[in-house]
């Protein structure tokens, strides 16, 4: 069995996570004891296999204990952003049939805002609590910390980000193995590729509620090691976190990246790394400049994949194969990537089309059969909307999101290499590219910048950057527009909320 239930046993004062900020720390043996009274509490209210429960948390200490206590009574777990808003997160609650609501008080107002919105809902509070909410962590405390009775499998339900559009579930069938020997996939990934063992330090810098921080974590903990939990994430911050817990592996987004590399020299030589084992990253394409700098910096430890919450594929490549294939996203290790024009016809190596996976996790999305369809292709192949291409060694190379290209005068422009040169500037901190209105082009590319010094002359700026774009991009990539922002809007997972710059953008163009 790989599961905390045995390392409660086998290595019980071991740290099965450690909030990183607080230094609070938490054993697997009270990580049990706290699930087996969270598992209770929850089917005392009658809850059973296959109903749902939500969480709606920062990162509090009690984020994973929630977890692994609904793990093990066979429900569905639906993780909601702590950033949603109200109405957004009563949308999710709904949609996923949850019938318990576990939020921290660290998601403020939006919790007082839920009470009149979900009804029958059961709602719980973590970390301290408001009218509306019960303490979870007293009604847990009611409980006994004896194992339950016939222990199930438990899932987890998670939702698309709603970047271009309102947010689906994705839901598999749970597992019918005997309950602590369905072992995820990650764990053997994560032996496979990043050498995992039960001694890793596993350092998870960013928000819980998104699928690989959340699924990674509890894959390390399956396996037995410790992982340190960043309440939020700080560049600086990360690297004296790594130094002072001795942090072995970790994933990261390439906007942690970045904002590490942008660091003063002097900063980044302060803190010691020899600890580090294997990382990775995820999530958004990686500027080719900023993963080589990476590699320059770490060695060769820097890994990447490229999955979704769908789970039908995964690709992933070592620092030593993308240096042979810069730019390439890996290899897809779990089913068969497949490259298909707008027809669907499959297309050759080297030719740019849509991404498919054949082979792979079969998958629905929650209430929404007409988008399921829309991402299964007819011989039965499935895409997570993403446009690439593939090399003759089977190297996947990503373009953008299909839903993000840009068409100016008949000419599709995939933002994504626009994004990557301008961030590479030392004067940009953060950078989006989007289609905007023209009356001549249908469209016209525009790049929203934040400064990296917010007292800029913006002028200025925007004659540089249109220079710099110049001379890197052909004429028709290179931006028209230049505008700034002081912040993006971005998940903390780095992924950008484009459809509401888009949307700002051509609301200002209808009549």
């Amino acid at each position: 069995m790989l599961h905390p239930v045995r390392h409660a046993t086998d290595t019980p004062d071991r740290p099965a996570y450690i909030m990183a900020a607080s230094g609070e720390t938490v054993t697997y043996a009270e990580l049990d004891a706290r699930a087996n009274q969270g598992a209770r509490l929850l089917r005392s209210l009658g809850l059973g296999r296959g109903d749902g429960v939500a969480v709606m948390m920062d990162n509090s200490p009690r984020f994973l204990e929630v977890m692994w206590a609904a793990e093990r009574i066979g429900v569905y777990c639906t993780c909601l952003s702590s950033k949603l808003t109200a109405a957004e997160a009563n949308y999710i609650i709904r949609d996923g049939n949850c019938r318990v609501l576990i939020a921290s008080k660290g998601i403020g107002a939006v919790a007082e805002q839920l009470v009149p919105l979900t009804g029958n809902v059961r709602r719980y509070m973590v970390d301290g609590t408001i009218v509306g909410y019960d303490a979870y962590e007293a009604a847990r405390d009611a409980q006994s910390s004896a194992p339950i009775d016939d222990p199930v499998s438990g899932g987890i339900m998670l939702y698309s980000s709603g970047t271009t559009g309102q947010p689906k579930g994705v839901r598999h069938a749970l597992s019918e193995e005997p309950f602590g020997t369905n072992v995820s996939a990650l764990v053997m990934l994560g032996q496979a590729l990043y050498g995992f063992t039960p001694d890793m330090v596993y350092l998870s810098p960013a928000p819980l509620y998104h699928a690989a921080p959340l699924r990674w974590s509890m894959a390390v903990q399956q396996l037995g090691g410790t992982v340190v939990v960043m309440e939020r994430f700080d560049a600086e911050q990360a690297l004296a976190d790594i130094e002072r817990y001795h942090v072995t592996h970790a994933q990261f987004v390439p906007t942690h990246f970045i904002r590490m590399l942008k660091l003063p020299d002097a900063i980044r030589a302060r803190y010691d790394m020899a600890s580090l084992q294997a990382t990775w990253h995820a999530a958004a394409p990686c500027p080719i400049p900023t993963k080589q700098a990476m590699i320059d910096w770490w060695g060769p430890i820097v890994h990447e994949y490229y999955a979704g919450t769908e789970g039908n594929g995964f690709c992933a490549i070592s620092s030593a194969e993308w240096l042979e294939h810069r730019g390439s996203v890996g290899r897809n290790l779990t089913s068969v990537t497949k490259i298909c024009g707008e027809d669907g016809t499959e297309l050759p190596a080297r030719t740019e089309g849509t991404i498919f996976f054949a082979g792979g996790t079969e998958f629905a999305y929650h209430n929404d059969p007409a988008k399921t369809a829309e991402a299964t292709h007819p011989q039965g192949w499935t895409t997570l909307g993403d446009v690439g291409w593939i090399d003759e060694d089977g190297y996947v190379y990503l373009t953008d999101r299909k839903s993000f290209m840009i068409i100016s005068g008949g000419v599709n422009i995939y933002p994504a290499e626009i994004e990557n040169l301008l961030v590479t500037h030392p004067k940009v901190a953060d950078v989006a590219v989007i289609g905007a209105p023209h009356e001549e082009m249908g469209e016209q590319v525009v790049a929203v910048i934040q400064p990296a010094d917010p007292n800029a002359d913006r002028a200025a700026l925007a004659a540089e950057l249109h220079a710099f774009a110049r001379a890197n991009l052909s004429h028709v990539k290179a931006p028209r527009r230049i505008d700034f922002r002081d912040e993006l809007p971005r998940t903390e997972t780095g992924k950008l909320y484009k459809r509401l710059l888009r949307d700002e953008y051509w609301a200002k163009h209808r009549p």
